[in-house]
């Protein structure tokens, strides 16, 4: 049985605009995710929002994952905060099936997203969460929370962002 760790932020100190934080709105979508998984026949651990992101690292790696999904929203800084939009997926440099589940993730994440131009896949040797862990993986920032316009089309948007992220962790694992 294919294996995913669903890791949404443990970062209660970013605020969302209009109210609340990036931990509690990703762990909503986190909360729609998983049942959706499982239904998909995929096995599911998912990381603890108390956890210190070392201690969510050390979990993920405790047994065989075929994925390791972290799910963050970014927040724009200096002259761009507010203004920015976008999403970012970025995966480990040198790990190949992380490139592809981040290909497969910016592809049919294009198809919700308001602007589809503005999905990008980013290679990266520096965030913990994606060097660190064992398994392939892929952190995707869903939008800007500090963006009145995206912050809110994340919290219309939690069902179905948490579909499109099932179906391409569902493809993903089906065809690699």
């Amino acid at each position: 049985m294919a294996s995913v760790f669903v890791s949404p932020s443990v970062q209660e100190y970013n605020y969302f605009y209009g109210g609340g934080t990036e931990e509690y709105y990703m762990n909503l979508i986190a909360d729609e995710l998983v049942p959706l998984l499982i239904e998909k026949g995929i096995s599911v651990e998912r990381n603890n929002p108390n956890d210190s992101l070392d201690e969510v690292i050390a979990q993920s790696n405790e047994a065989p994952r075929d994925l390791h999904l972290a799910i963050h929203s970014n927040a724009g800084g200096g002259e761009y905060a507010g203004r920015s939009q976008g999403v970012e997926i970025y995966y480990y440099t040198y790990s190949e099936l992380g490139k592809i589940a981040a290909e497969i993730i910016a592809r049919n994440y294009k198809e919700i997203y308001p602007n589809p131009n503005a999905v990008r896949i980013v290679p990266t040797t520096t965030l913990a969460e994606i060097r660190k862990t064992k398994a392939p993986a892929v952190l995707i920032e869903v939008g800007y929370h500090d963006n009145p316009e995206e912050a809110e089309w994340i919290r219309e948007n939690i069902p179905n962002i948490a579909q499109n992220l099932a179906d391409s962790v569902s493809e993903f694992l089906t065809e690699y």
